[in-house]
């Protein structure tokens, strides 16, 4: 197994990864509130992680990962309203539509993919073993609070104490709570709500708080204890600092070892979300932007630093992964699945990289250094390890070609047929005409490279 180290936001260092069962990871991930489009800023989410669970594949772990689904929720319920459909039609329309935006920008599929509303029984047992510890309280209102001051541990992971912590910070001010830091467990049934939303539990008709379903379904799935934890920088706090005070207080144990969260997308320095209406949709940026260029854009990143979205950056990237797709383009390479070959000194780089909390801007600085290693050999084996190194990234998988050519179009058969006409006109040695056409496609954002045997490729700008 791999020296891999991860900066392990409970600590604040990095630490030497160790599972707790030689050879297998168990990790859960904060995963999507199903109730509209997803926007840059989730896919920024799901691709760090992604990473995460590609790297400890290659790094030959057996990973569980679980990534979960909210699919009941205070903006779940009020849009469903307003549109006048079930709370299931909503969720399952964004379910399908999360999924297809995923599977775009080449997101594996997680080992589990729990939802909130089939794990409701685990929340009601968690709350009864949280009530049972001194931890959990009805209110006069009907709602189940957690005791936010009698947990020794709260404040742990976000660096907060309590002391600091003032109602209207990110806190609900209710008078019906003990104290105003004490956040729901269980929220007592409203007759305005729908029927489908309610509940039955002992202390009344209701439906869960956001902060237990995670405290539940990663329990239910990888157990009390498990390796990693992972999310955004802002669930740290409060929800996954509420997880832990939930999952400790009712086993009196670790929730998990290793606690991951990755950086913001940013736009004019401030971060990506809908509340702050600055958003773009995952499907608003694949209608301008191959996915695969989405994906290298973000993986140019480490995934704790913030990136900054625009056009700008999004066409260097492009430009970048073009020059990877070109050095494949004129070698013979197969397609068949290669190996990497580890004791090659550009993966062994990569490898270092990777080993390092998850560094993909140091590990794609070795993947770079070995596309210039092709472009001057044209070596068929450095060109398979250029693409089994990339690949590790989901980087690289298609064929050279297509991907430079963008998607096909009906103006292909009249490329081919000027790129004909010009090599018709070089044969004649009519090389005004030749460039004339030249010129004529690179108007049309057509790109023409001759090659030493006499033909000619083409992409586009």
């Amino acid at each position: 197994m791999s020296k891999l180290k991860i900066y392990n936001t409970l600590a604040r260092e990095k630490q030497e990864f160790v599972p707790k069962v030689p050879g297998k990871v168990g990790m859960y991930v904060c995963g999507m509130t199903v109730y509209d489009y997803c926007h840059v800023g989730h896919a920024r989410m799901v691709m760090a992680f992604d990473v995460v669970y590609r790297w400890l594949l290659a790094s030959g772990y057996e990973v569980t990962y679980v990534r979960n689904i909210t699919d009941i929720d205070d903006k779940i319920i009020k849009r469903a309203v307003e549109n006048g459909e079930t709370i299931g039609q909503l969720t399952e329309r964004f379910i399908r539509i999360m999924d297809e935006d995923m599977r775009q920008l080449g997101i594996l599929e997680p080992t589990i993919v729990p939802r909130a509303t089939a794990h409701v029984p685990q929340m009601l047992s968690i709350i009864e073993k949280l009530e049972q510890n001194g931890l959990a309280y009805q209110s006069e209102d009907g709602d189940v609070n957690y005791a936010v001051r009698g947990f020794p541990g709260y404040g742990k992971l976000s660096g907060k104490s309590l002391d600091d912590l003032r109602a209207g910070e990110r806190v609900d001010v209710a008078t019906a709570k003990r104290d105003p830091l004490d956040f729901v467990l269980w929220k007592a049934a409203k007759e305005s709500e729908p029927e489908e939303v309610k509940w039955e539990s002992k202390w009344g008709r209701g439906r869960p708080g956001w902060h237990i379903e995670c405290s539940a379904m990663s329990c239910a799935a990888l157990g009390e204890h498990f390796d990693i934890h992972g999310g955004g920088q802002d669930l740290q706090f409060p929800h996954h600092e509420n997880e832990i005070a939930q999952s400790e207080g009712a086993f009196g144990a670790p929730m998990a070892n290793y606690w991951i969260h990755n950086g913001f997308i940013r736009v004019d320095n401030e971060k990506m979300s809908k509340s702050l209406g600055n958003f773009f949709t995952i499907r608003d940026v694949l209608a301008k932007y191959d996915p695969e260029v989405v994906r290298f854009f973000m993986l140019r990143a480490h995934y704790r630093s913030p990136i900054n979205y625009s056009d700008v950056t999004l066409d260097d990237a492009r430009v970048a992964l073009q020059r990877m797709y070109t050095a494949l383009s004129d070698i013979d390479i197969g397609s068949a699945a290669v190996a990497v070959d580890w004791n090659e000194p550009h993966a062994q780089r990569f490898r270092e990289a990777m080993d390092d909390d998850f560094n993909t801007p140091l590990a794609l600085a070795a993947v770079f250094d070995l596309v210039t290693e092709v472009n001057k050999s044209k070596s068929p084996q450095q060109a398979r390890q250029l693409r089994a190194l990339a690949g590790i990234l989901g980087l690289l998988e298609r064929d050279p070609q297509q991907f430079l050519r963008g998607a096909s179009g009906d103006d292909d058969a009249r490329i081919e047929q000027l790129i004909a006409e010009r090599a018709a006109a070089k044969k004649a040695r009519n090389f005004a005409e030749s460039d004339r056409i030249r010129a004529e496609l690179l108007a049309g954002g057509i790109v023409l490279e001759d090659k030493p045997d006499g033909t000619t490729n083409w992409r586009r700008a």
